[in-house]
């Protein structure tokens, strides 16, 4: 068996593995990456985050053409060709795969094809198509290896008509209908495309409303527009059994629920992909999960060996886990930390309209007996919002009725993934700088959706009689 030796060994090419091998690449170091896949990019590329959010924003054109004055008086005919959508998904993905292998071509990184599992502690045996297995030896190890969907035994996920999220963008046409089960973010998202698309689809919720870590009034907004569009929720349901057949599924809840539908979407968690590394080999410890256990600066059991990204768990976020990777080479290179990571990590949810969030929620403050006040802005009275069209919903500050400071964003509407980061730069400036007074002082381009801030500001003030 060949043998070949690097610094450090990365497995997984996603954002966690990313961002470590280009740390460590910059501080000198030799690494290898193993990737399972023939290209670069890992689950958020291929099947996850990328695609999933090119499938969103296409039906978000699609949405604004239907509501646009200028194109509902030009168009007679609005049918949706899927296999246009496909192709236009497959073209996000190459794209970003192409930037990525210049990533790791220009920090002479290089990428080995293959799976890898741990021969002992120092070394990993990568088994590749076709050839030989390759034998690498390392003075540290990052595991970047991702999530894969949680697939339960008493669901056959081998029959065409059932689907998890690593599968259901394979589907080449469009059912009728579909029943999507967990209505966490993953089972939101695609509710919110697939209702536009003109499919009917049943969301079955396992708790008592959709997405409870939310700020409540955002919650219940997503719910009301769901709803709206013709979704079918329920909530506080438990999943039963599938009833298979030819041309349709049938899925069973405890409550006595029987829901007929084309497909049936289980969306309902994923787990660390550990499996099949060798981690019982060499001591690395794994929850029931297959979530790897690490400290603060991402050590295993096995202090030598990382890991990083979906595979440790909570939070699971490409931007986390980038972030993640990042902090793990720092900490093997220098053998402490030299970044903190922000206090403040936002949340972006890309159903339609769009979620953006950053701090605590009212609930949460109100539980801690924080002495607060709300700012709203609601996007009908903005003049960017009215050019637009995007009427529908709010920007809303939560901040310290004596001091000032902002303690929570929450954002339901157009572009608020990208609106939050406004709010998430003033929340994370220490001292004097924190304070809603940021948005009253600061002079925004106008029309904006930015605007938006300054108006919630105000409104919050008006609230205490500051103003």
């Amino acid at each position: 068996m060949e043998q070949r030796e690097f610094d450090v060994v990365v497995i997984g090419s996603g954002p966690g593995g990313e961002g470590a091998a280009i740390r460590l690449a910059k501080e000198g170091k030799s690494v290898g990456v193993v990737e399972a896949h023939t290209q670069v990019g890992g689950v958020c590329t291929h099947s996850g985050t990328i695609p999933s959010k090119a499938l969103i924003y296409m039906v978000e054109q699609l949405v604004e053409a239907r509501q646009n004055r200028f194109f509902q008086a030009i168009q007679t005919t609005r049918r949706v060709d899927y296999k246009v959508m496909l192709e236009g998904m497959a073209d996000v993905v190459r794209m970003q795969v192409r930037e990525r292998e210049g990533y790791y071509a220009r920090n002479n990184i290089e990428i080995i094809s293959g799976w890898a599992n741990f021969i002992d502690s120092q070394h990993v045996e990568v088994l590749q198509a076709g050839n030989e297995p390759l034998k690498l030896r390392a003075r540290a190890f990052v595991i970047a290896t991702g999530s894969i969907p949680y697939r339960p035994k008493h669901v056959d996920f081998s029959h065409p008509r059932v689907m998890d999220s690593d599968t259901v963008l394979t589907m080449t046409e469009l059912p009728r209908s579909i029943t999507i089960l967990g209505a966490g973010v993953v089972g939101c998202e695609y509710a919110s495309a697939f209702r536009h698309l003109g499919i009917k689809v049943n969301l079955i919720n396992m708790a008592p409303r959709l997405l409870p870590f939310l700020d409540e009034e955002i919650s219940e907004a997503l719910s009301y527009h769901l709803r709206e569009q013709g979704t079918i929720i329920r909530n506080n349901e438990i999943f039963d059994r599938l009833d298979y057949h030819d041309d349709h599924v049938v899925s069973h809840l405890k409550s006595g629920k029987a829901i007929i539908s084309d497909l049936f979407f289980w969306a309902a968690g994923r787990s660390g992909n550990s499996y099949g590394l060798g981690l019982n080999r060499i001591g690395v410890e794994v929850n029931d999960r297959g979530h790897i256990q690490v400290n603060e600066n991402y050590q295993t059991a096995v202090p030598h060996i990382y890991a990083v990204g979906d595979v440790i768990g909570y939070p699971a976020m490409s931007s986390t886990s980038y972030d993640q990777g990042l902090m793990a080479g720092t900490h093997i290179v220098y053998g402490c930390q030299k970044y903190k990571p922000n206090e403040f990590i936002p949340t972006g949810i890309y159903t339609i309209p769009e979620i953006g969030t950053v701090g605590r929620s009212e609930k949460t403050l109100t539980e801690e007996k924080i002495p607060y006040e709300v700012g709203h802005a609601f996007f009908r009275n903005i003049a960017r919002s009215q050019i637009t069209g995007h009427l529908t919903g709010m920007l809303k500050i939560l901040f310290h009725r004596d001091s000032l400071e902002v303690l929570g964003i929450h954002c339901f509407g157009y572009q608020a993934a990208e609106l939050v980061h406004v709010g998430q730069m003033v929340m994370s400036d220490v001292g004097l700088s924190n304070s809603l007074l940021h948005f009253v002082n600061t002079t925004m381009n106008y029309p904006t959706f930015a605007e938006a801030y300054r108006v919630a500001a105000l409104n919050g003030l008006n609230r205490i009689g500051a103003i």
